[in-house]
């Protein structure tokens, strides 16, 4: 950096990042310095700083800790941490609930494929916002994309995919298999990542909720796939 206008652009830059709280940026000494909210990747402010330009690069300083830029997410609470993913899953519940109240009876089967075409058209929307965003996080840890990066934009659309047929209640059989089969490779990367305590994000809300990786994401994923199972052996 070599001007005042090279601070701003950077301090804007990495401030824009989801999870950062305010970014100090220094010239003279051509350091940055981040308070965030939660863990973040050395990678996504690398391809922050990179989408800059040719003139700017970024790297850690000898001290600087290896994985997460920040280690805060103790001093954030469970709720305010999570709440996307719980209002996603309550919303999704009341709405595919008051769809079964309305028809005059519940059905399990159908309500189930009610839940899980509304939860894949709602986390592959927030994964296609910013699809590269996405791939980047998905490449940290998932065991398909962190061989073949072009994975994670097959598995956006993949999911949005699945989600249309279960609302259209094509090939039940079918989706629900392919489903089981897919969310059973994406979690074992995520078993991986909670057993080696790896403070990385989650990508399961794509680029837009700086979410951190844990006990929860096992749960989300574990959910669907037994939901898929029981609706296998229903039809």
């Amino acid at each position: 950096m070599t001007c005042s206008s090279c601070e701003l652009k950077v301090k804007t830059a990495l401030e824009s990042i989801n999870g950062v709280i305010s970014a100090i940026v220094s010239k003279d000494n051509s350091t940055v310095q981040l308070e965030t909210a939660l863990p973040i990747p050395v990678g996504i402010v690398k391809d922050k700083v990179a989408s800059l330009g040719d003139k700017y690069s970024f790297s850690e300083l000898a001290a600087a800790p290896s994985q997460p830029i920040s280690d805060t997410e103790d001093t954030v609470s469970w709720i305010d941490t999570y709440k996307p993913v719980l209002l996603i899953f309550g919303y999704l519940m009341a709405v595919t609930l008051l769809i079964q109240g309305l028809s005059g009876s519940f059905d399990l089967s159908t309500w189930m494929r009610h839940f899980m075409g509304g939860f894949f058209l709602v986390f592959s929307f927030f994964k296609l916002l910013n699809i590269k965003g996405f791939a980047d996080s998905y490449a940290m840890y998932d065991i398909i994309a962190m061989r073949f990066k072009g994975w994670g934009y097959i598995y956006a659309f993949l999911e949005l995919g699945l989600g249309l047929a279960f609302i259209a209640n094509f090939q039940p059989f079918i989706t629900a298999a392919v489903m089981v089969v897919v969310m059973t490779v994406s979690i074992i990367g995520v078993l991986q990542s909670v057993a080696n305590k790896r403070k990385i994000k989650c990508a399961c809300l794509g680029d837009v909720f700086n979410l951190p990786m844990s006990t929860i994401t096992i749960i989300e994923d574990g959910l669907m796939i037994a939901m898929g199972i029981m609706m296998m052996g229903m039809l």
